[in-house]
């Protein structure tokens, strides 16, 4: 079993929102520039966390993302299981027939499957607020502000240079000389 960017991106941008569900819907512009992940990547992984309930989207200004549940409700599991992330350390996707479609399982399917209940287990176990409360204790830092998402009040000014005629006469000249 290998962990894609799929679940590992999927975890830390919900970690992300987490740390700043306080103050309101976080746009996912934001998380992409802060987790540098891919903005379109992240409107994919949002799309399905969402279906799975475990965010809600605000529309408008102000917009973005939020939690679903509370951050203590959420696991690691739920979270990769939403993205449609595979945990299956079997070679047959554990359908139990990894020697082929009439030979049955191998001599090591029930290990492999044995070890994906215990991986999901395992991320079952772990919520995000424990996962939010680590980050914090290692002292990362939550910006008070959040991000601006209107366009700027002070307006970007820059000057226009014309080099086309600018009426029927002055055209007429340019083309007569």
């Amino acid at each position: 079993m290998r962990l894609t960017t799929k679940g590992r991106f999927a975890v830390t941008a919900m970690i992300d929102l987490a740390l700043r569900s306080h103050s309101g819907p976080v746009a996912l512009a934001a998380i992409s520039q802060r987790q540098q992940i891919s903005l379109s990547y992240l409107e994919q992984l949002f799309g399905k966390l969402r279906r799975h309930e475990l965010v809600e989207s605000t529309r408008g200004p102000g917009g973005g993302y939020s939690l679903g549940r509370a951050a203590d409700e959420i696991s690691v599991a739920d979270i990769i299981v939403a993205v449609d992330e595979p945990i299956d350390a079997t070679g047959c996707g554990g359908k139990e027939d990894c020697m082929g479609a009439d030979a049955g399982k191998c001599m090591t399917h029930d290990l492999w499957a044995s070890l994906n209940t215990r991986m999901i287990e395992y991320l079952d176990s772990i919520s995000l607020r424990s996962l939010v409360d680590e980050q914090l204790a290692k002292g990362v830092s939550v910006d008070g502000a959040p991000v601006k998402r209107a366009i700027s009040a002070t307006p970007v000014v820059k000057p226009i240079k014309v080099t086309a005629p600018n009426s029927v006469f002055a055209l007429g000249s340019a083309l007569s000389k």
